[in-house]
């Protein structure tokens, strides 16, 4: 039977596996538009920062954004300040900190494992859908994951390697930027709970730390939140304007323990983890069967590399499934350490027939299944179709971009599978890099013009001419970012009232020249229907233009109305 080790494999092999993981994450980067949920409003306050200067307190049009802090937002500017492109710079800081993230994760299992565990950890990593899918998105996960693997690959150097203070103020300094970048960075800090229980029961010599080494540690935090903390706090307190003020609390109380002990959204049951590792993590969670009882023998003779990985990683899921608050990506900065984890084991447990059938069915699934849907989307009638496109701005063009892209993917993957043979890793690495090099050259842009609301814009921008002004109500992020000429917002979460009174004194001003931009289901008592614009569908909405005259003289709203609308 042929070995499944990479060290009896070609001496290209790991070299090309790991060049066809690098273009798959870079491929598709400067192709697409920022796309809801998270994308828009981090890159519109990005592109405000550069354009106002105000770098401090994020904006989301005439309001300040006080649900996030700034640090990933500036990573976008600054990258665009480097690069000078929109399109690339807000992608950059999740490629950069998933590329920092792999080399992490591969130099840690050298140290831990030996170099033969290097490219199954990085390779093992990159498999699993939540990383590459995370590193292709502009959103704050992949960059937090990048700082909590800095962190932790710090602290474990300083916990089994050499206990140098310097580690240890790289890690808990990692950990403090990763706090004030999301408030969960933290986290990393938990290891000192597991090396707790290896220093009490381990028979290994572990090295010997310091207890002045904890000054250090306070430091780098300390240091690493006060990149951001110390500045806003300074500016707010000083100043005599309550926006400011209402937003240092919202950042400090409401953004961080309000929202984890008594979240008012994404309220998931206490097992909600369990279908996010079931689906997301594939097909790395396949191995479990065969990985637990691995985990487990070492565990019970107190191995401290394993014991400070599964039991941080441990720690963590049990962090987040107490919060009644849950998305997937909480538990991402898990996934690495668990790939470092397991990297040892890989090359035993890829000798095993069970291990390699499981593996090859979820390839053969994964072609199977994106095959089927491609034909389907491209024999189907338009009219079974509307389900799928309505609501969306998609037309039948784009369906048949998204088929052929489909199809495409699974005839190629099937030949990678046919010509790796039995090397199922193989097959797995570059099957995946296939998946995510069609999801960037082809499904991303295919779907961007509707799904970014570009497309929509386009026809506003078109349908009121360049000369006249515009002004949004009940707009999203993406309306803002998409516009092709200066906007005027009446605030974001401001009451529909409030808006609806500023938006009349704005219209009235200049009835001939100026547009109103809102959703169809929150046009306002005062508006009359038969004026108004309908601009089409973008987000699972309805979209309409009301020129200034379309207000109804001597009509006022009134004070007790509220539009009765679902949120996004």
């Amino acid at each position: 039977m042929r070995s499944m080790h990479l060290r009896h494999a070609p001496r290209w092999q790991a070299p090309l596996l790991a060049a066809l993981m690098v273009w798959a994450l870079l491929a598709g980067l400067g192709l697409r538009e920022p796309m809801p949920a998270d994308e828009p409003r981090f890159v519109l306050a990005a592109r405000t920062m550069v354009e106002s200067g105000e770098w401090l307190f994020p904006h989301r049009g005439i309001e300040l954004y006080a649900e996030k802090p700034p640090v990933f937002m500036w990573l976008q500017a600054a990258g665009y300040l480097l690069v000078r492109d929109w399109h690339i710079a807000f992608l950059l800081p999740s490629l950069l900190s998933a590329l920092l993230t792999l080399a992490l994760s591969g130099d840690l299992a050298r140290r831990l494992w030996g170099r033969r565990a290097v490219p199954y950890a990085v390779l093992g990593l990159f498999v699993c859908l939540q990383f590459a899918l995370q590193a292709k998105r502009a959103q704050i996960d992949m960059v937090l994951v990048g700082m909590t693997t800095l962190s932790l690959w710090a602290l474990l150097r300083y916990l089994l390697e050499k206990p140098s203070p310097w580690w240890l103020l790289l890690g808990t300094f990692a950990a403090g930027l990763g706090t004030v970048t999301k408030g969960v960075g933290f986290l990393p800090l938990l290891l000192f709970i597991p090396w707790l229980w290896v220093r009490w029961k381990s028979p290994q010599d572990l090295p010997a730390h310091r207890g002045v080494h904890a000054l250090a540690g306070i430091a780098g935090f300390l240091l690493g939140t006060s990149v951001w903390l110390v500045p806003m706090l300074a500016t707010a307190l000083s100043s005599s304007d309550p926006a400011l003020h209402a937003y240092a609390r919202e950042m400090l109380f409401k953004q961080t323990g309000t929202r984890y002990a008594n979240a008012w959204h994404h309220v998931k049951p206490t097992w909600y983890y369990l279908q996010t590792m079931l689906t997301l993590w594939l097909p790395g969670v396949l191995l479990v069967p065969w990985l637990l009882p691995a985990w487990w023998r070492r565990l019970k003779r107190i191995d401290a590399r394993h014991t400070l990985l599964l039991g941080w990683a441990l720690l963590v899921l049990l962090f987040f499934s107490a919060s009644p608050g849950k998305r997937e990506v909480y538990i991402f900065p898990m996934l690495p350490a668990l790939a470092v984890a397991a990297a040892p084991l890989l090359p035993g447990l890829l000798r095993f027939r069970g291990v390699r059938i499981t593996l090859w069915a979820y390839v053969s699934v994964l072609i199977l299944v994106t095959g089927a849907l491609g034909l389907w989307l491209m024999s189907a009638p338009p009219e079974r179709l509307h389900a799928l496109v309505d609501g969306r701005g998609m037309d039948m063009i784009t369906v048949s971009q998204l088929s052929r892209w489909l199809l495409g993917f699974a005839i190629a993957a099937a030949l990678v599978a046919i010509a790796a043979r039995r090397r199922v890793g193989v097959a797995l690495v570059a099957v995946t890099a296939a998946l995510w090099t069609a999801y960037g050259l082809g499904f991303m842009p295919a779907i961007s013009p509707d799904s970014s609301a570009q497309a929509l814009m386009r026809r506003v921008g078109e349908r009121i001419g360049p000369e006249a002004e515009l002004a949004m109500l009940g707009w999203r992020e993406q309306h803002l970012l998409q516009a092709d000429r200066p906007v005027t917002d009446f605030g974001f979460k401001q009451p529909w009232v409030d808006q609806w009174q500023h938006a009349h004194a704005w219209l009235l001003e200049a009835p001939d020249t100026r547009w109103l931009f809102l959703r169809k289901d929150a046009i306002g008592p005062c508006l009359d229907p038969s004026r108004v614009v309908d601009v089409g569908a973008s987000n699972r909405r309805n979209w309409i233009l009301a020129p200034g005259n379309a207000w109804m003289t001597g009509c006022d709203v009134p004070a007790t109305w509220s539009a009765d609308v679902s949120e996004d």
